[in-house]
């Protein structure tokens, strides 16, 4: 048993199936799974079919909401339109 966590803090399984809200584009999809890759583990999201990785840093995550399944991040820019173009056009 783990002990429970508030705030930012979490642990990778508990956020999946998230929605993801990024401040700049919205919303940019559910959040799959947590990749542990070595160096960095990263937000595994997915958008209509298209697969979005976002690195798990404390920079990025701004909100976990954890009531509303949702985790609002703010991506480095320029990352989300490398995977989803402009989704706000």
């Amino acid at each position: 048993l783990l002990p429970k966590l508030d705030g930012n803090r979490f642990y990778f399984h508990e956020v999946t199936g998230f929605r993801v809200i990024d401040s700049n584009h919205g919303d940019i999809g559910t959040l799959e799974q947590v990749i542990e890759y070595p160096a960095q583990p990263l937000f595994q999201i997915m958008k209509n079919g298209t697969e979005v990785l976002v690195p798990v840093i404390d920079e990025v995550i701004d909100k976990v909401d954890r009531a509303n399944k949702t985790l609002y991040i703010t991506a480095p820019n320029g990352l989300i339109e490398l995977y989803l173009g402009d989704i706000n056009k």
